[in-house]
């Protein structure tokens, strides 16, 4: 039993499509096998801006019919046949999401109207990739991921209820497994009320684990568009190292930090149940990957990790006592129920700060709420660097013509802030 979750890279042309169904043939066909699918390519941006001028009453019908005509080139390409039954489904699907946008009701808040919307992106993605492994003789069986991951309403970021999502896993979805593959959606749940919720984003590798632990699965693959877990970004740093094995926890961290490979969520159910996590590339499926285990090594190459769209936020007590625990009470109180999460913090006698990242409404929601009892200062637009396993030549290079506002460092980890 394995669990396969393919992103959005996976699946964002015809060609991808073709090549998900030759590793799925060549290295998944013949075990019992569930696939997780995340939208296609940029759908998820897409849905977003189009449910963000929704809501906002601007006209989003120009944003909507590009995300529709993307879909439909990709179908004609896969489905030559008109009267393929994958058209009428996809219809069926961008006419919904059409009456959603049309039809907001405001008062229900912009997250759980965002979790409503922005999940057809999978719902569309994992219906054209069921057809089209069924074109291939790849017989499959498509279920509805929100009718077996079950959550409460914390809408974006919803949390599973686990008791109940794997007794509804493991009631229906192993005899279909006996007999053929299993189709879903990652980044979607449900509630028992039948309202759509979603993990958070780049939540598809959290849904994998989800359904592995719940089945104990042998072992979860997740197909990137790199060669396995790197220790830095391509996109950012030239030379990179790829780690042919490593930790549970050190992944764990990494992950915490935001390093993009791995969801945060993702390694917890696995380890819990010792099921190795493959990070395999889809463009060279006969490569080694990384494998993420419980395994013990010597020395790790340094992981470089940068996260953007950060704000730094400090925080002094109006009459220049010291920051007392109390005042730290009150300031992690109120970035909870904000949900604004600390990537990094720090304090000194009479002020305290944190690093988050940046959602300007829920900035605006905290200044308000702690105005009246500390000087705040702020600012935005700035970049995170984390290196793990740092060492002088890393710290160096990383930090050379950057100025920087703030910076610590732990015996393993060396983070600091830029402009």
């Amino acid at each position: 039993m394995k669990i396969y979750k393919f992103g959005g890279a996976s699946v964002k042309n015809a060609d991808a499509f073709r090549n998900l169904a030759q590793i799925v043939l060549n290295h998944g066909g013949k075990s019992k096998l569930l696939i997780v699918v995340s939208a296609m390519g940029k759908t998820t941006n897409a849905l977003e801006q189009v449910f963000d001028q929704a809501f906002h009453n601007r006209d989003y019908n120009d944003t909507l019919q590009q995300s529709r005509v993307y879909h439909y080139e990709i179908v004609q390409a896969l489905f030559p046949d008109a009267g393929h039954p994958v058209y009428e489904e996809l219809e069926h699907l961008f006419s919904k999401l059409n009456d959603t946008l049309q039809t907001l009701n405001r008062q229900a808040g912009y997250d759980q109207l965002y979790d409503q919307t922005v999940s057809f992106g999978e719902l569309m993605a994992s219906v054209i990739l069921h057809h089209f492994l069924q074109l291939q003789q790849l017989t499959n069986t498509w279920i509805d991921s929100r009718k077996y991951i079950q959550t409460d309403t914390t809408w974006r970021e919803a949390k599973i209820d686990w008791n109940w999502t794997e007794r509804l896993i493991k009631r229906d979805l192993p005899p279909i497994l006996e007999q053929q593959l299993i189709v879903t959606q990652g980044f979607l749940g449900g509630t028992n009320n039948g309202q759509t919720t979603t993990l958070g984003r780049e939540g598809s590798d959290f849904s994998g684990a989800i359904f592995a632990y719940c089945l104990h699965a042998e072992a979860m693959y997740i197909w990137k568009d790199v060669e396995g877990l790197l220790n830095a970004d391509p996109k950012y740093f030239t030379e990179t190292v790829r780690y042919p094995e490593i930790s549970y926890q050190e992944t764990v961290e990494m992950a915490y930090y935001g390093a993009s490979v791995i969801h945060p969520k993702t390694i917890k159910p696995l380890a819990n149940r010792s099921i190795p996590l493959y990070v395999k590339s889809f463009l060279n499926p006969e490569g080694e990957g990384t494998k993420i285990c419980d395994c013990r090594y010597q020395k790790l190459a340094p992981a470089y990790i940068i996260k953007e769209n950060q704000c730094l936020i400090s925080f002094s007590v109006k009459d220049f006592t010291f920051i007392s625990e109390k005042n730290l009470g009150t300031i992690f109180n109120a970035l909870s129920e904000l949900r604004l999460k600390i990537n990094l913090m720090q304090n000194s006698a009479i002020s305290f700060s944190v690093c988050t990242d940046c959602h300007a409404q829920r900035l605006e929601k905290l200044l308000l709420t702690l105005q009246d009892e500390f000087i705040i200062h702020y600012n935005t637009g700035l970049t995170l660097y984390t290196i793990k396993n740092y060492d002088t030549n890393s710290i160096n290079k990383t930090i050379e013509g950057k100025q920087v506002l703030l910076e610590q460092r732990t015996r393993t980890t060396f983070q600091f802030v830029s402009k």
